[in-house]
């Protein structure tokens, strides 16, 4: 196995749920319709990608902010500082995954509306399970499918 991959038996719930985890108080396995019990929100991506041209999308569902929080994440939420050594990364079932710092998507930092999306062009996602969405992405290189699990970890293990 290549030194960067992932073994993705060990990550991918075999019940189809996706898996909240890593350095959080409350661990949960999420299917669509708790997905779908969190305020939704609607956004309108395009992406711009140099083999197949623009291709414009809506999404429909909760912010991954909302989704992680529900998790607890181990920092305390008043300290703004304190959330700031936090990553979200998010692995989807073919192994593509991705990370985002906590102050790109927190309203008080970059405020980035990065979405769990449960529906894709006013069609349920069910069959394929959520997605996420990085509004703003030219080519949506952050648009992971399928999502396995979603990992919230401090950074403080760059450092140790």
């Amino acid at each position: 196995m290549h030194p960067t991959s992932i073994d993705l038996a060990a990550h991918v719930p075999p019940d189809g749920l996706m898996r909240l985890s890593g350095d959080v108080r409350e661990p949960v396995r999420l299917g669509m319709a708790a997905l779908r019990a969190l305020p939704q929100r609607e956004v309108v991506v395009t992406f711009e990608c140099r083999t197949s041209g623009p291709r414009r999308h809506r999404f429909t569902g909760p912010l991954l902010l909302d989704v992680v929080r529900g998790a607890r994440p181990l920092f305390d939420p008043v300290e703004r500082k304190d959330r700031l050594r936090f990553l979200v990364s998010v692995l989807g079932r073919d192994g593509h995954h991705a990370v985002l710092s906590w102050g790109e998507i927190d309203p008080e930092f970059g405020n980035t509306e990065a979405l769990v999306g449960v529906r894709l062009d006013g069609d349920d996602l069910d069959a394929q399970g959520p997605h996420l969405v990085v509004p703003g992405d030219r080519c949506g290189g952050r648009h992971i499918s399928r999502i396995a699990e979603i990992r919230v970890c401090a950074d403080n293990r760059l450092w140790a």
